[in-house]
């Protein structure tokens, strides 16, 4: 039978109506939920030796009452923050770093970087390790928290800013994104504007919801234009190369190719370039392709890609000061910032081949 904790009290048998919200104590919250002060306490400072059931009641209560962590006694230590990707090995996250370290760096805070990679248990690994390090505060880029740790972070008190959500935070959840519906829209209108008709897509991740929006910028530009979207044009990808690869690859083996190609990514628009050269076809001059992201090295590509540009180490340099805002206890306008994305047009994109055959003769 499982004992309270070992803290060698036994659970008060006291009980009572809540406190109102915002006033309530540890003292009160032990009581309501039977267990000694020292317990709440415990789980308050996020501490790992309680039984999880007992931690459940706790945190209920914690959550119902309102209950703030009380803020630390002044101290020159510098601010510590965690940066949580879901993985690091693409330029992407690299801009977002660099947006992150930029401002850091300005206000004095340090910066501890982690990728927890959808491993099993990587999660749970890396917020013991936040406890124990006590960080001011977390910035989590198209990542997801399992509804129990973010409660977590909620009882210790610690600010929590979401970039790119994989999904939803929470109403209450600071997030920053970028206009990706906007952007989907305005790379396939430009395709459109060429004279393109059959533009296929690499779409990303359906689990992401920068993925979806762009995709569904696609899907509107081209009914704007009065046309329907195949399904055989669309092929399914997740940002990396090598899928940019693969799926343009099978949309030249079609029996009608498309003469134009969004590829949701840079690096996926990357792959779908070299697919192309294998197959002894030209950019823009055999099919136009455009990406989505205007990473550093994708104005030296051969041909300069085309691009829609969104603002990463802007969207990482907004997260920092935001999650410094919060954990100052500023109060913030709107919970949900969307930073605008831009069209860049280079030499990947031109009129169909047909088209400029046409114009040439003409």
């Amino acid at each position: 039978m499982a004992a309270y904790e070992g803290d060698g009290e036994g659970p008060s048998t006291a009980s009572g109506p809540p406190a109102p919200r915002g006033k309530v104590t540890i003292t009160e919250i032990a009581r309501e939920a039977g267990v000694s002060v020292p317990t709440v306490s415990r789980v308050v400072n996020g501490r790992s030796d309680v039984a999880p059931r007992t931690r459940a009641r706790v945190e209920d209560l914690l959550r119902r009452h309102g209950y703030r962590r009380r803020p630390p006694a002044p101290s020159t230590r510098a601010a510590l923050l965690d940066l949580v990707f879901h993985d690091l090995d693409s330029p992407w996250a690299v801009e977002i770093l660099r947006g992150v370290e930029e401002v850091a760096h300005t206000a004095g805070a340090g910066t501890v970087v982690s990728a927890i990679h959808g491993r099993s248990g990587a999660a749970r690994e890396w917020m013991h390790n936040l406890r124990a390090r006590a960080s001011d505060g977390v910035i989590l880029v198209t990542s997801a928290l399992e509804p129990g740790l973010q409660d977590q972070l909620r009882v210790l008190g610690v600010p929590l800013v979401v970039v790119d959500p994989t999904g939803s935070p929470g109403a209450d959840t600071p997030t920053i994104g970028a206009a990706n519906w906007a952007g989907g829209l305005a790379a396939t209108e430009h395709l459109l504007s060429l004279g393109h008709r059959r533009i296929a897509l690499i779409a990303g991740p359906s689990r992401l919801l920068c993925s979806r929006a762009r995709h569904d910028g696609y899907r509107a530009a081209l009914e704007a234009a009065g046309l329907t979207v195949d399904p055989a044009l669309v092929v399914p990808g997740d940002f990396r190369p090598e899928s940019g690869f693969a799926g343009c690859t099978a949309l030249l083996d079609l029996p009608e190719p498309p003469t134009a190609l969004f590829a949701t990514s840079d690096q996926m628009a990357l792959g779908a370039i070299e697919a192309l050269r294998r197959r002894g076809l030209r950019v823009p001059e055999d099919m136009s392709v455009v990406g989505f992201d205007d990473l550093p090295e994708v104005r030296w590509s051969a041909p300069p890609l085309t691009t829609v540009r969104q603002p990463l180490a802007d969207m990482g340099r907004l997260a920092v000061r935001t999650v410094l805002r919060l954990a100052r206890g500023e109060h913030l306008g709107s919970p949900r910032v969307e930073l605008g994305t831009e069209l860049v047009v280079r030499c990947s994109t031109a009129p169909p081949a047909a088209q400029s055959s046409a114009s040439r003769i003409a």
